[in-house]
Formats: structure tokens, C-alpha cells, sequence
């Protein structure tokens, strides 16, 4: 009798796996089938406006298809939300540039990007959704604190004969959900770092994992430690994280310069690519110096991380005009390696 009891549970468990996975792949292509067919919807409209071409006819139209429409198939097709997927289409003219994140995606996350001003913004975005599998809160998190500015600002860093991947690290880093006040130690940083580890990651990006804390290294009979250690799946490496309370002083490069060496020689496992560092520093006027130093080329980067968030029309103008100069510096620096190269012949 036990065990006829013993073969119920099992092939029950077996049943149950079976069921939820289907469900689980059912959600997910039901999610990209609405999304396929709301883009459908957008594209017929757009279509028929554009032929007709007077928007006071769109307008018409619109209204009077969502009425039918909402009274025979429900609200997600009221006036706005057609609106949405003629905007929808009109973004994403392919629907092949959206498809590969949209089996993990629903209709909410489409809908906050579109106010957004670039497609790759927009992408970007989406592509963080459908990898992290995160809601659209989180996107909506996400887009709020810059999260693509901050990865423009700090790849700037990146020349062309780096050995640092690009999307890797973000400029500045928002340390707000660490709840440290204005005057504090660096131990009390790494402290509040561990204690609010899983916001700590999210901000850091997806793909991390904590390692160790004050990693001690032993060269030449001397001790060294590093602050925060850290490996990233996607990257396949050892990140190197050594917190600054002060502006970046290029003495700081040489620190990282040897940790990294040694992670290298003493750390790195099989199959994993050279460490990679970054440097966190309190205040950002060291731009100029960092571009000088190059320091991409031996996998180290530089960031500033905030502890408290301003408010949000001052963040985002802060980080408006972060960008805005970093770009410019970027062109300059374009230009000037334009202006090394050798001229070719006269024709």
C-alpha cells in the first residue's frame, strides 16, 4: 500500500511540473502574442490614416472603432489605449526589432517606453526587462534614476583599444537605498553595502554576485585589501570594487592596477575572462583626468556614486548636463584622433 502511495506522489510531483511549466510557457507566449497583436492594430491604423490622410479623420475613427471595440472585446481597447499601439507602430516600424524581449515582457512594459526619446533608450530598457524578468515597476524604477544615461556616461570611459566590455558599469552610481548620513565611514559604507545587498546588486546591474569583503592580498610581504569583491555571470570575471570617499586621485589607478595583477594570477579560474575594476569615488570633478589616464586599456573604470538622491527635476538635470559634457568631451576626443591620422594622397 506505501509503496502504491509512493508512485501516486511521484507521478503526481511529475504531473504538477509538467502543468506549471506549460502554464509558465503559456504566459510568457501569450504576453508576446499581445504585443504582436496590439502592434497589428497600430500598423492597420496608421495605415488606413495615412491613406486617408486628414487627421481630423484619425480622430474619428479612432473613436469610433474603440467604442465598438471595447463594447465587444473589453477596455484594452479604449480610445488611449489604441492611441498607444498607433504609437507602438509607428516606433517599432519592424516588429522583428522588439520581438527577441518580447516573449518576457507584457503590454505595461511597451507602454513606458514609449514617451522615451531614442530607440536605443527604449531598447535598452526593454532588453534590461526581458533578461532580468523584472515587472514594470521596476522598469519604471529603472527609467526614473537614468539607469541608460548613467551606462552612456560611464562608457565614455571606453577606448578603442580597451579591454573593458561595454555596458559593464554605470556613471554616476545612486547609493540612496543604502540609508548612510551625510558624514560616515568607509566601513560603515561596505557595512550598509552587505546589509542592503540585493539593492545593491539591482543597482549595480543584473549578473552580479557578492564574493567577499575586504579581500586580503599578500605581495612582497605586505598586506593589501580590497574593499569589495564581486563576479559577474554574463561577464564570466572577478570585479574588483574599491570605494573612495574622496575625488579620484590618479594614485587610485595604481592600487587597482596591482589588485587586479594579482586577481589574475591567484583568483581567476578556468574559462574566465581578466578581471575587471572599478574605482567609486565621492565626488565626479575628475573626468579630465580619466580620459588622460586611459585606465579602460587595463580593465579599471571610474565612478561617482551619490548617497542621497536630489529631487527629481534636479536629478535629472544633473544628469542632463553629466551627459551633455561628456559627450562633448567624447567628440573632442574623436576629433583629435582624426587629427593623428595620416593623410592620404591628393587626388
Amino acid at each position: 500500500m506505501s509503496d502504491l502511495m509512493n508512485t501516486d506522489n511521484i507521478l503526481f510531483e511529475e504531473i504538477s511540473t509538467l502543468i506549471e511549466q506549460s502554464r509558465r510557457l503559456i504566459y510568457s507566449q501569450a504576453g508576446k502574442a499581445t504585443i504582436y497583436l496590439f502592434w497589428q492594430i497600430g500598423q492597420r491604423f496608421n495605415a488606413d490614416i495615412l491613406q486617408n490622410k486628414r487627421a481630423d479623420y484619425g480622430k474619428q475613427i479612432v473613436s469610433r472603432l474603440a467604442t465598438q471595440l471595447t463594447a465587444k472585446y473589453g477596455r484594452s481597447f479604449e480610445a488611449r489605449n489604441l492611441r498607444r499601439m498607433m504609437q507602438f507602430a509607428e516606433q517599432f516600424s519592424d516588429f522583428e526589432i522588439v520581438s527577441p524581449s518580447a516573449t518576457h515582457l507584457s503590454w505595461a512594459h511597451i507602454v513606458e517606453v514609449l514617451p522615451l526619446k531614442t530607440q536605443d533608450a527604449k531598447l535598452f530598457y526593454l532588453s534590461e526587462a526581458s533578461r532580468g524578468v523584472i515587472g514594470r515597476d521596476k522598469m519604471r524604477a529603472m527609467i526614473n534614476r537614468k539607469a541608460y544615461e548613467r551606462r552612456e556616461i560611464a562608457d565614455t570611459q571606453i577606448t578603442d583599444t580597451t579591454r573593458m566590455p561595454l555596458g559593464a558599469f554605470k556613471d554616476p552610481y545612486l547609493f540612496d537605498i543604502l540609508g548612510l548620513k551625510d558624514e560616515f565611514q568607509e566601513a560603515d559604507f561596505e557595512s550598509a553595502i552587505l546589509c542592503e545587498l540585493q539593492n545593491f546588486i539591482l543597482e549595480f546591474g543584473k549578473g552580479f554576485a557578492f564574493v567577499e569583503r575586504q579581500k586580503r592580498m599578500i605581495i612582497d610581504g605586505q598586506d593589501f585589501k580590497l574593499d569589495l569583491l564581486f563576479y559577474n555571470r554574463n561577464l564570466k570575471r572577478l570585479v574588483a570594487v574599491d570605494l573612495k570617499q574622496t575625488q579620484f586621485d590618479a594614485a587610485y589607478s595604481g592600487e587597482m592596477k596591482l589588485y587586479l595583477k594579482w586577481l589574475n594570477r591567484y583568483e581567476r579560474q578556468e574559462g574566465e575572462n581578466e578581471p575587471i575594476g572599478l574605482i567609486l569615488c565621492a565626488s565626479g570633478n575628475h573626468r579630465e583626468q580619466i580620459e588622460l589616464l586611459e585606465m579602460d586599456k587595463d580593465g579599471i573604470m571610474v565612478a561617482e556614486y551619490w548617497t542621497t538622491l536630489p529631487p527629481k527635476a534636479e536629478f535629472q538635470e544633473k544628469i542632463h548636463t553629466i551627459l551633455e559634457e561628456t559627450r562633448e568631451r567624447l567628440a573632442r576626443r574623436n576629433l583629435l584622433l582624426l587629427g593623428d591620422e595620416p593623410m592620404g594622397e591628393n587626388t
